[in-house]
């Protein structure tokens, strides 16, 4: 019996083209001048030494900007740009240059979840920081209230079983009763490899009934056991 749920958001309960599209781009756009502005914070002080230890060499701000853009070209997932995007995106969102996209069915299902007492918590390479404001920021308004929970690549790589592992001890569930969430297989392989249960969110795609995972096009298409 599913006691929990762990959804990713890109692709899942958000569309590849509003990241991809608009968080990303906008992200790229305002950085370098967003670490010019408050390199002298602590929080952006510790951010830019993390940027250092990741890219194994001293840099000075104007060169973690340019390694920073690089990784953001690279579609890299590494901790102190996705918590730099976050801070970005959040500044994006309290000026109301943006709404967080999410999907209609998974709204309605993640509230149907909710009222049914099951536990619902993220899991994405986008920071909590980032989660929160996408999720705090929709156009139906504050949905933050629905999760008891975020994960970001602080808790391990979301193509790591041991990442899910760690997500099962910290919510207090056992494997077998938490269900995940994502388009990436390779996520719902390590995911699996510990004992979740697993969905693949195809979306535009038609799902393959051979698949590895079960597949389907919508949160509405998801039947939870009872």
């Amino acid at each position: 019996m599913i006691k929990a749920i762990v959804t990713d958001i890109e692709g899942t309960t958000s569309s590849l083209s509003f990241v991809k599209d608009v968080l990303f781009p906008y992200a790229r756009a305002k950085l370098p001048e967003f670490v010019r502005q408050h390199q002298g914070e602590p929080h952006i002080k510790q951010l830019l030494v993390d940027v250092c230890h990741e890219a194994d060499s001293t840099l000075s701000t104007e060169n973690a900007i340019k390694q920073l853009i690089e990784w953001i070209d690279q579609d890299k997932k590494i901790t102190p740009l996705k918590a730099l995007q976050g801070l970005i995106w959040q500044a994006g969102y309290k000026r109301g240059d943006f709404k967080g996209h999410l999907y209609q069915d998974a709204i309605a299902n993640l509230k149907a979840w909710k009222e049914k007492g099951i536990s619902l918590f993220v899991y994405s390479s986008g920071s909590v920081l980032a989660q929160k404001m996408l999720f705090g920021h929709a156009d139906e308004g504050d949905l933050t209230p629905l999760f008891s929970g975020y994960f970001d690549t602080l808790i391990g790589g979301k193509k790591e079983a041991d990442s899910y592992r760690k997500i099962a001890i910290e919510i207090g569930f056992p494997t077998n009763e938490i269900l995940f969430l994502s388009d990436i297989k390779e996520e719902l392989d390590a995911a699996k490899a510990v004992g979740y249960q697993t969905i693949w969110l195809t979306r535009d795609n038609t799902p393959d009934p051979q698949a590895e995972h079960t597949q389907v096009s919508s949160f509405d298409d998801i039947a939870l056991d009872s």
